[in-house]
């Protein structure tokens, strides 16, 4: 997993995603002209965001003039093919959007909401950063992590590897009390993660938890 040169020609495309959700403060800063220069600076020549049901709209620019390229839009119904395209992914804390991007090799930047409560999604981020399969940012510190990445230092993620996220399930269940479930998780997190391949199931409510666990407790 590296990046080009910086001042490499040919296009290189940023593409920036948050999901399903309202997310204007990382479109905003992204939008802003310092993280565009830094992106232009570093070799890449379009900038292409997933909005969602944010209201803020990003500028658009054809980068005729030299600038970078910028377009954007709210939903699509698969974002695999632009993640494909991308010479580098920055999304929201979805763990969705971070496996899918991470099983495509792609370099990933990871931006927190901090609005958000109990932001338990977070943690997932931190861990596979500490594990060096991606950058964690916050908004405001995203264009300093665009300015001193080295996208070469970045390890694949193998999705066989399910230590993270078994022990973020197993303390999510810790913390809502789910003591027979959180039994169950403990033995069968791994196994949950490598039988659906699935790891955004961590977004779902306990009912939905119960579901997807209850066809483990049957060996």
């Amino acid at each position: 997993m590296g990046e080009s040169k910086d001042g490499v020609k040919g296009k290189r495309v940023v593409f920036v995603t948050v999901g399903t959700t309202c997310f204007d403060a990382l479109v905003k800063v992204v939008d802003s002209q310092e993280v565009k220069d830094e992106l232009l600076r570093r070799g890449y020549t379009n900038l292409l965001i997933q909005m969602g049901r944010g209201s803020y709209l990003p500028t658009k620019s054809s980068g005729d003039d030299g600038s970078l390229a910028v377009d954007y839009f709210t939903f699509s119904s698969s974002i695999a093919d632009h993640l494909r395209s991308a010479s580098l992914v920055i999304s929201h804390a979805g763990s969705g959007s971070i496996f899918e991007t991470l099983q495509l090799g792609k370099p990933l930047i990871v931006v927190v909401n901090e609005d958000l409560m109990d932001n338990h999604q977070s943690e997932l981020a931190e861990k596979l950063a500490e594990r060096r399969h991606l950058y964690c940012a916050r908004p405001p510190t995203l264009c300093q992590t665009i300015a001193s990445m080295d996208l070469k230092s970045l390890v694949p993620y193998s999705p066989g590897d399910a230590t993270p996220v078994a022990k973020l399930i197993n303390r999510w269940f810790s913390i809502h009390h789910f003591s027979d479930w959180h039994a169950i998780a403990t033995a069968k997190s791994a196994q949950l993660v490598r039988k659906y391949d699935q790891p955004f199931i961590l977004s779902g409510d306990n009912k939905e938890w119960k579901s997807l666990l209850r066809p483990l407790m049957i060996d």
